[in-house]
């Protein structure tokens, strides 16, 4: 084929003839100067770290939708479906993702479960982390999440990272707002990336610890704003990445998205593109081609170098992807799951009173961000009862184990804005047990007892009406197509929004991550409320 070839090594941009030839580029010849008359070909991009099942969709389904946008591959973490089956959840994702013309990089995930604090589904220990570095089909050791745990080196977590040292795998690093000598410390052991900056400083501070810095633009956690001035001073230490994408985000855009948004802004033309497609390929030693002879077939054609709009996605030689039509095939999988609880009754959430002048500790919730702050409030008193206090937008909110059976752990949440109704998920980030979040006890049980009723989803109730979109992958994903499974979810997000009244730009993403107890500074587990500074439980009134 005929295009201008964007060579990101050189920086330069010429008209070439392309041959494939079994799969692999087998020539290159440059034919003259840039011919605006042409497509133009460069490298495909590749998301730098993301969770599949934060899609909801499975990796087969994920990749039709992905390379549309010229997504080529993924380094991805499997630690969802782990939280809930284990080595036989990665085992899934692997499997699937052979199914289709996609290149996963899939991790041994090192924090499963995540903390002591929660119910998870399985515990991956150091023996099976070490089993699944030792295979070809594991890429790196997934996000280091347990930064304490490296900083006072656990055994478990020190074993985890030297069989990723003994079969020279890249360590995934997290640790958000890790800073000065401790962060020193963390990267010292080996730790080569963070996607959990929250500043320029904390970013920069890092880089000069020898830690690649990951973008991360996602449905809920954003820091591109705060972290792009770095794509132009340290080139060679940037990528991009979504970490974790609804599927109504993933049909709008990926990576090309920050590509565009980068260039947009003035960001060196050769800089964004070495963070979107050559630093994620080199960083982990991925199977990816970079449009060079004797590579795999792998890249995109877009139209022209402004608009950057993608035309073609090919994968090992075989066009994936056409002027916006997925030629990846609609493929149905299994259904793995663990579910054990059973429906609950309003009465289930009722808080007692201590006193009649109780104060409490709400978690304030921030729009686009992980991370929480802790409030304190008079409690609304009602019938012996701490209820929800509408007019100071604090809800209720609940965690249940779905794994076997116990009380649900009950606390209290701002800054989601309903009105009315409630919404639940088993999607609820680390060991997805049902997170679920109302105005009244009622509409929680019920929107509790939809996702147990499905053995996973997320559902929403209010106003007289009900909507679910059912997960029985885990509890985390569906085979459904896609593109049905974006639009199902751009109507309950609406439906949250328009009707229940929330005021975040994600709100089933937000409430996903309330239950992240590795992530500052206030959350709740199916054991109760938790304090990510101190590490700790705490109580609910003062």
């Amino acid at each position: 084929m005929k295009a201008n070839l964007i060579n990101i090594f050189e920086k330069t941009i010429r008209e070439a003839e392309i041959r494939i030839s079994e799969k692999r580029i087998s020539q290159i010849d440059i034919i003259g100067p840039e011919n605006p008359s042409l497509p133009y070909i460069l490298p495909g991009f590749t998301d730098a770290h993301v969770h599949v099942e934060s899609s909801m969709l499975t990796p087969a389904q994920f990749a039709r939708l992905a390379v549309v946008h010229g997504t080529i591959a993924t380094v991805s973490d499997p630690h969802e479906i782990a939280n809930v089956l284990g080595v036989q959840g990665v085992d899934f994702m692997i499997e699937d993702g052979k199914r289709v013309p996609f290149k996963f990089c899939f991790g041994a995930p090192s924090c499963v479960p995540a903390t002591i604090f929660e119910t998870a589904g399985a515990i991956v220990d150091a023996d099976q982390v070490g089993e699944l570095l030792a295979s070809n089909d594991i890429g790196y050791l997934a996000e280091v999440m347990n930064f304490p745990g490296v900083l006072n080196e656990d055994p478990d977590m020190m074993a985890k990272i030297n069989w990723a040292k003994r079969y020279n795998k890249v360590i995934d690093g997290h640790a958000p707002g890790l800073r000065g000598e401790t962060a020193k410390q963390y990267a010292g052991y080996g730790i080569s990336t963070d996607h959990e900056c929250f500043t320029y400083v904390e970013a920069r501070e890092k880089i000069d610890y020898g830690v690649k810095i990951l973008i991360r633009e996602g449905s809920a956690a954003r820091n591109f704003e705060a972290l792009i001035p770095l794509i132009d001073e340290f080139p060679d230490r940037i990528m991009f990445c979504s970490d974790d994408k609804h599927p109504d985000n993933l049909v709008e855009g990926h990576i090309n998205v920050l590509v565009k948004r980068a260039l947009a802004l003035g960001y060196d033309f050769w800089n964004v593109l070495q963070a979107a497609c050559i630093n994620p390929v080199t960083h982990y030693r991925l199977d990816v081609g970079l449009l060079r002879k004797g590579d795999a077939a792998d890249f995109i054609l877009i139209d022209n170098a402004n608009a950057f709009n993608i035309l073609e996605t090919w994968i090992d030689g075989e066009l994936v992807a056409k002027d916006g039509t997925s030629l990846i095939p609609d493929l149905r999988s299994a259904h793995p799951n663990r579910f054990e609880c059973g429906l609950k009754i309003a009465s289930d959430f009722k808080y007692p009173a201590k006193n009649s002048e109780t104060r409490i500790r709400v978690i304030e919730a921030m729009d686009g961000q992980l991370v929480t702050n802790e409030w304190i409030t008079d409690a609304k008193i009602v019938g012996g009862a701490v209820v929800p206090d509408l007019e100071k937008d604090v809800l209720k909110v609940v965690v249940v184990n779905r794994y076997s059976p116990a009380p649900p752990a009950i606390a209290f949440i701002r800054n989601f804005g309903l009105k009315q109704g409630a919404l639940a998920s088993s999607v609820a980030h680390d060991s997805h047990n049902i997170i679920g979040i109302g105005c009244d006890d009622e509409s929680i049980a019920r929107a509790v007892n939809l996702v147990v009723e499905a053995r996973g989803g997320l559902s929403a109730v209010g106003a007289g009406s009900e909507h679910l979109i059912g997960l029985p992958i885990a509890g985390l994903m569906t085979d459904r197509n896609g593109y049905e499974v974006a639009e199902s979810y751009t109507n309950i997000d609406r439906f949250v929004k328009n009707t229940l009244g929330s005021t975040l730009k994600s709100p089933f993403m937000s409430l996903s991550f309330m239950a992240l107890l590795v992530i500052p500074s206030l959350k709740l587990s199916d054991k109760g409320l938790f304090d990510g500074e101190n590490f700790k439980f705490t109580a609910l009134t003062l």
